[in-house]
């Protein structure tokens, strides 16, 4: 996938009024993800996507700083400049798009080391909101 499909699909998920703001949430999504990945995870997801897109995972990658969900969705917000519930819905946007553009193994070997907490948010990210 390309960096104009990837951001246009995340406009588009997200419901956003420009493609800035796409790369916003991308952004921060990715930048926090891949402050949670360990080791060579965030270079190996990198590697699937556009290198304008990559390089967020870069960043801070590699770290493995363990927190929780909610503190994944708390920096997300932070460095977005979004409230907490925007953040959440965008942040989903993201990561559906991610999903859709890297390999099925690459979104289990993310899942692999992630807690089991994050397993719902991925879920309705990739699938849609699950019932309660």
């Amino acid at each position: 996938m390309k960096h104009d499909e990837f951001i246009g699909r995340v406009q588009h998920y997200a419901r956003l009024a420009s493609r800035g703001d796409a790369e916003r949430a991308t952004r921060a999504t990715l930048e926090t993800l891949g402050e949670r990945l360990a080791g060579g995870e965030p270079k190996d997801l990198a590697s699937q996507l556009p290198p304008e897109i990559g390089e967020h995972l870069l960043r801070y990658g590699g770290i493995g700083e363990r927190f929780s969900l909610d503190e994944f969705y708390r920096r997300v917000s932070l460095r977005e400049g979004e409230d907490l519930p925007k953040a959440v819905f965008h942040a989903r946007a993201v990561i559906r798009v991610l999903n859709e553009a890297v390999s099925k193994g690459e979104i289990e070997d993310i899942f692999a080391q992630l807690p089991p907490e994050f397993d719902r948010f991925f879920q309705e990210a990739i699938e849609g909101p699950m019932p309660s």
